[in-house]
């Protein structure tokens, strides 16, 4: 079955109970494009798509890692696609048009935009620098919103393409231990971000939606070795535990292929429960 199609023929179960049909997470022979690829999640979602049978193309500034990323993508979670990169600084729209025109250069369109690129820096905001905040803007919001416009004009295929923005709970939830208004600001403008292009681009099959995950184990995050963040995390979440890697694999995939073709607009919270609070 094509990747992006859901079968129309009922499916029969337990004692001939006829089963609603189930759409495959599968991604064989489609386009993904995933930034901020060279580490913690960006090289997981690499590894994840390829697994599911895409093409994956990547991109991030540390040339060395993203090459051992894309080795270890093709060795490690073995599929059907290509992995090429792309090293390069996407605030920089030369380094955008480029990662664009490679991934388009595979199969003519593109399927699959995840913008993960980000960073975060700590600041009160009676004092955090404006030249801080810019560059945040810059790289978690501004970069992702210039890919989107660049790799739509490219997702041609009739059954559309998905595109997944990468928030955060901090764009919903005030914390009590770091102070981060730059990056709180751009994660809320990405949530907004998401929930306008779903709106503007839905009726040329185009959908954006958005992972907004809590704490996972990434350089970002300092892989969670400081234990007395494990026991903040503990506390703040109603599954009393910190994420594994591995926790936001279904909800990316739900997001990129045929199981979301009605879902839109959308941002989805994985955080064990935090905002449930």
């Amino acid at each position: 079955m094509h990747a992006s199609a859901v079968s129309s023929e009922p499916r029969t179960g337990p004692a001939g109970v006829r089963a609603l049909p189930f759409p495959d997470f599968r991604l064989d022979g489609r386009v993904a494009v995933v930034t901020g690829a060279s580490s913690g999640l960006g090289a997981r979602f690499a590894a994840v798509l390829h697994a599911a049978g895409a093409h994956v193309v990547l991109a991030a500034r540390r040339e060395q890692r993203l090459e051992a990323i894309a080795e270890h993508v093709v060795v490690s979670r073995p599929g059907k696609g290509d992995v090429r990169w792309l090293v390069g600084d996407l605030t920089d729209d030369g380094t955008r048009i480029r990662l664009v025109e490679l991934a388009a250069s595979l199969t003519g369109t593109i399927d699959v935009l995840v913008n993960n690129a980000g960073t975060v820096e700590e600041g009160d905001g009676l004092v955090e620098p404006l030249d801080g905040v810019r560059r945040l803007l810059e790289t978690n919001l501004l970069a992702a919103y210039r890919l989107s416009q660049l790799a739509v004009r490219h997702m041609t295929d009739p059954a559309g393409g998905s595109i997944v923005n990468i928030a955060s709970i901090n764009a919903f939830r005030s914390e009590d231990r770091y102070p981060l208004a730059g990056y709180v600001a751009s994660k809320a403008g990405i949530v907004g971000l998401t929930r306008e292009l779903a709106a503007q681009w839905g009726r040329r099959g185009i959908r954006v939606n958005a992972l907004a995950p809590g704490y996972f184990p990434t350089e970002m995050t300092g892989l969670l070795a400081d234990q007395d963040q494990v026991a903040w995390i503990r506390d703040h979440t109603a599954l009393g535990r910190p994420a594994e890697i591995n926790e936001l694999d279904g909800a990316l995939l739900f997001l990129t292929t045929a199981a979301s073709t009605y879902l839109t607009g959308q941002t989805l919270v994985v955080d064990g429960g935090w905002s449930a609070y």
